[in-house]
């Protein structure tokens, strides 16, 4: 029996396709506030949503219960709720799907015998990263049900680094696979594209940051934070010690995540310059050149959501082209990794 053969590099590229659909949804969720719409947790029954009118009232009687309705929504009606409910309904049937397409092809293939014993190991990293993923979800909505109307933005980073992590880590998985053999390669190099990721994925949780304090609704000029000011006064005034405005004030955080952004662009830019006096193939030469395009597209997209105060569009659209780039770096390291 060939092991590690194309349908178990296909199981891995559709785990990735549903974590990417999977992290959009969460964004459409996110920007439309209906995160806290389902206040209960059933990992089983919670797959079907309310099936009359009857159980759409008992829903709806469980959210009153909870801060956001008492102290936010309180003027919804029942079609309101529903709008609301559906994207996080949708969220979690997606997150439950993705559980069910690793667990049964996986275990199908260790029965059959179609695994290596390195595949094996990584795909077990790749449960435990799937259901600490669900343990995320559940903890950061808890954080929304107890005094304040709005989950936390640190837990909010804690579960989308992670599901861009867990993507990261699958597409890894799946290259292994799709190159078994690998040339040697400039390390210099190869450490400057791990540099350019570990400060995309801090630039990732700072966009969380800014998503979960909705930093983004305010300081919605460019290039300086407010006409002839480079950095609102308010990053000084919001908190002690200063540090906390960089990592819980929302003008601070927007600030960090703004000028990271000159810093990543900055940084594959350099890779990019740094890639010409190297010897590469037409592969490695290709994902470079998508490096660079997927980066400035994704710089555009982040002045224009913040200049139009983050419509849902735009916001998606951010989100989703920070997948592209993460995918694309995470690629990039591969092909020039022994």
């Amino acid at each position: 029996m060939n092991k590690d053969n194309n349908k178990v590099i296909y199981w891995l590229l559709t785990g990735c396709v549903l974590i990417f659909i999977m992290v959009v949804v969460g964004g459409i969720t996110r920007l439309t506030h209906s995160g806290l719409s389902m206040s209960n947790y059933k990992l089983i029954s919670g797959t079907i949503p309310p099936m009359n009118e009857t159980e759409w009232n008992e829903a709806f009687e469980l959210y009153k219960q909870y801060p956001e309705y008492q102290k936010i929504n309180y003027n919804f009606t029942l079609e309101d709720f529903k709008d609301i409910y559906f994207w996080e309904w949708l969220h979690r049937v997606i997150g439950r799907f993705i559980g069910v397409v690793f667990i049964i092809p996986f275990l199908y293939f260790l029965i059959r015998k179609q695994l290596t014993r390195p595949t094996i190991k990584k795909s077990l990293i790749l449960m435990f990263l799937g259901g600490f993923q669900g343990f995320l979800g559940w903890f950061m909505v808890k954080s929304g049900l107890v005094d304040r109307p709005d989950v936390s933005h640190y837990r909010l980073a804690m579960h989308l680094t992670a599901a861009f992590i867990t993507f990261a880590y699958t597409l890894w998985v799946a290259l292994d696979l799709i190159y078994p053999n690998k040339k040697e390669v400039d390390l210099k190099f190869r450490n400057l594209i791990r540099l350019g990721l570990a400060l995309l994925l801090l630039q990732i949780i700072y966009g969380a940051f800014v998503a979960g304090l909705d930093a983004g609704l305010l300081h919605n000029h460019w290039p300086l934070m407010n006409d002839g000011a480079l950095i609102h006064e308010s990053v000084y005034i919001e908190q002690s010690p200063i540090i906390k405005n960089f990592i819980e004030g929302k003008s601070g955080v927007q600030f960090v995540h703004r000028y990271l952004a000159y810093i990543v662009v900055g940084i594959i830019i350099f890779i990019w310059f740094r890639s010409k006096k190297i010897k590469k193939n037409k592969t490695q030469t290709n994902l470079i050149n998508a490096l660079l395009a997927t980066v400035c597209i994704q710089f555009l997209l982040g002045v224009f959501t913040l200049l139009y105060r983050v419509p849902i569009t735009l916001g998606i659209l951010h989100q989703v082209v920070a997948f592209f780039l993460l995918g694309t770096m995470t690629f990039s390291l591969h092909r020039f990794s022994k």
